[in-house]
């Protein structure tokens, strides 16, 4: 199974265009023969300990006014798509507190998923603060699943 590795995005990544200084980028990348699109619907579908920690992430900031629900752009989405083309594809919202993008791209034959948060007020680095171990955990875990599909994928015949 190719291995996960931190890294950072490379700099042809359309999300650059959106990065102020003091905003927050991770980045992650794998070894795979994916669309940025496959890799998305594989590495965004939540399993059952990531959905019950973002049920209980809605239940906390619900009193505080802050989005719960966000639309469903397909079969399986979380969040909305904002750009997508062959190479890349973005998807995320903004709120009162912070706006956030993760992006899914395909470069040199690895794909990278990167999150990029620009912070609005003090309860935006409250939140991305008390959320980032959780957050290192499901782009880990995502990251991981993308690379086990990768091989079955790649020996699969191309679609007719």
């Amino acid at each position: 199974m190719p291995r996960v590795r931190k890294t950072r995005l490379p700099d042809s990544a359309r999300l650059w265009q959106m990065v102020s200084p003091g905003d927050f980028i991770n980045g992650y990348a794998v070894e795979s023969p994916l669309s940025p699109r496959e890799a998305a619907d594989i590495g965004l579908s939540m399993p059952g300990w990531a959905s019950a920690l973002l049920r209980l992430r809605n239940a906390i900031v619900r009193p505080l006014g802050l989005k719960t629900e966000v639309s469903d752009t397909g079969e399986g989405a979380i969040f909305p798509v904002t750009f997508e083309d062959s190479r890349e594809l973005i998807l995320g919202a903004d709120d009162s507190h912070l706006d956030f993008r993760i992006t899914v791209l395909r470069h040199d034959g690895q794909i990278y998923m990167a999150t990029w948060v620009h912070r609005h007020n003090l309860l935006g680095r409250i939140y991305l603060a008390l959320v980032m171990p959780f957050h290192i955990l499901i782009v880990r875990d995502s990251m991981r699943r993308i690379a086990r599909h990768s091989p079955a994928i790649a020996s699969q015949p191309p679609a007719q």
